[in-house]
């Protein structure tokens, strides 16, 4: 495993860790590594690709598992939306240009993805950011079915509000950072 070039890991330093199956991140000037996600975290991404792909106005593309440049940071969410044109061989998407970030809570991404990560995107000025639950969660409300979508929007202090939270089963319209209208059942076998 090589080490940090400084006192600190940077999305630059990425580039020398060769490639072994683990998912690498930067957050924080720390490297987080993941397992793989499994098939049903990994559907649930492909489903919702598929329907904003339905819906995502012209000027902008959704897509998976690429690197958001923030500062030295480069997190990984597991899909954004972002504006076209971008560099296809660039080391990853400058903030600027992202939309939305979503993510899909797993076991072994439970604290970056309810806590670190939003904080990144927000203080980033991403203007939107979806979290989907998928396992069973400490504040999930009786009766309340798996997947739950939480949708938030960027305040004017950098920390997301939540505007929606629905359950599978339930359809919302969600309005930015277009109109999207989306049942989480829908995205799960």
């Amino acid at each position: 495993m090589p080490v940090p070039g400084a006192d600190r890991w940077t999305a630059a330093d990425l580039d020398n860790i060769a490639e072994n199956g683990l998912r690498y991140e930067v957050l924080n000037g720390q490297l987080v590594v993941n397992a793989v996600p499994k098939p049903r975290h990994q559907w649930l991404i492909k489903g919702l690709e598929r329907a904003l792909d339905a819906v995502v106005p012209s000027g902008l593309l959704a897509i998976q598992g690429l690197g958001v440049l923030v500062g030295d940071d480069e997190p990984i969410p597991d899909l954004i939306v972002m504006t076209v044109p971008f560099d296809v061989d660039a080391r990853g998407i400058p903030a600027e240009q992202v939309k939305l970030a979503v993510e899909v809570v797993s076991d072994s991404t439970t604290l970056q993805d309810r806590m670190v990560k939003p904080v990144v995107y927000g203080e980033a000025g991403i203007p939107n950011y979806w979290r989907f639950e998928i396992n069973s969660f400490r504040g999930q409300l009786p009766g309340e079915a798996l997947p739950v979508l939480f949708a938030h929007e960027l305040g004017d202090d950098k920390t997301y509000e939540l505007t929606h939270r629905v359950g599978a089963g339930d359809a919302v319209t969600l309005r930015r950072p277009f109109e999207f209208t989306i049942d989480p059942g829908s995205l799960l076998p």
